[in-house]
């Protein structure tokens, strides 16, 4: 087609050119402001696989220096393109050592609710050599698949089910009217200051709505055990063993840097934007310290306060 005597490209053509402008160009412009000159496709290719293979480096760095004792266990989902768009689980972990400080021991995709993919994911970690005998706790939401392989492999270690997700369970089997009531009940099991005090709480919350409300009842029953273990700890770390909010706020940020993306391109290319996020995430991680948090800080005076 002519327009004015000049030939029109068609539209692939116009678009590969765009293309080659944008990735070329563009980047060619952007390293000349930088760093004061244009940077070749070669050193661009260079730099990218050199990133590349630190980050891999760093997945699957050596645990042995590392002496944990806590995990934090969960799983998250992902839109993969593997062949063809589908969603794959990543299983997560991260630890905290015996000086409170954190990080992500790894992930690996497998079924959040198979105990075989768990127990894959925990032998790996100890082939990269995490030290099971150090381990002495592991948060978790309450998968019984999931809890059993982590006692079987970390035999030194107890189990705390996160009691955002059991009191969830038992809300669910509570009327709207009545939740409120319940919930606070929960509320003083969870946060007294005792094992002895929470399970007195408990058999009060039993013989309150055993008749009303049998299955609530049940349901925290089955899971009360599991949920007071963190006392067995030092106190100052029971703010940080009640819950899996540690591992869910990376999970988020997973989610958060991943949003734009909507599809991730493949496994490998995933667990290279994975450890990137999860080494920015380390990095803030050094300011907050499972266990430091000081009971003099204005949050917990404003706490005193409203007692």
């Amino acid at each position: 087609m002519y327009l004015t005597g000049i030939s029109t490209p068609s539209l692939p053509a116009l678009t590969a050119c765009v293309n080659k402008l944008a990735g070329k160009d563009i980047l060619s412009l952007l390293s000349n402001k930088l760093i004061g000159r244009r940077l070749s496709p070669q050193e661009i290719s260079n730099a990218n696989k050199e990133l590349i293979s630190a980050i891999e480096k760093w997945r699957n760095r050596d645990l042995s220096a590392e002496n944990i004792k806590y995990i934090y266990l969960d799983g998250v989902n992902f839109s993969m393109r593997i062949k063809k768009v589908q969603t794959v689980p990543v299983l997560v972990a991260i630890g905290v050592d015996i000086n409170g400080y954190r990080s992500v021991l790894g992930f690996q995709s497998g079924d959040k609710e198979s105990a075989s993919s768990w127990r894959e994911f925990f032998k790996d970690l100890k082939r990269r050599g995490l030290n099971g005998s150090s381990v002495r706790l592991g948060v978790m939401d309450g998968l019984a698949g999931l809890e059993k392989v982590f006692k079987e492999e970390f035999y030194n270690a107890d189990v705390q089910r996160c009691q955002v997700h059991v009191a969830r369970n038992v809300l669910s089997k509570v009327p709207i009217k009545h939740k409120k009531g319940v919930a606070d009940d929960l509320r003083s099991i969870f946060y007294a200051s005792s094992k002895n005090k929470a399970l007195e709480f408990f058999k009060e919350f039993k013989n309150k709505y055993d008749n009303v409300f049998p299955s609530a009842v049940k349901s925290l029953s089955n899971s009360i055990d599991s949920s007071l273990t963190f006392f067995k700890f030092p106190k100052e770390d029971w703010i940080s063993l009640r819950t899996t909010n540690i591992i869910e706020r990376l999970n988020k940020e997973f989610k958060r840097r991943t949003k734009s993306m909507e599809i991730l391109a493949g496994e490998s290319s995933s667990y290279n934007l994975l450890a990137f996020i999860s080494i920015k995430m380390e990095a803030a991680w050094v300011h907050n310290v499972v266990g430091k948090v000081k009971p003099n800080l204005p949050f917990f005076n404003k706490i005193k306060e409203n007692i």
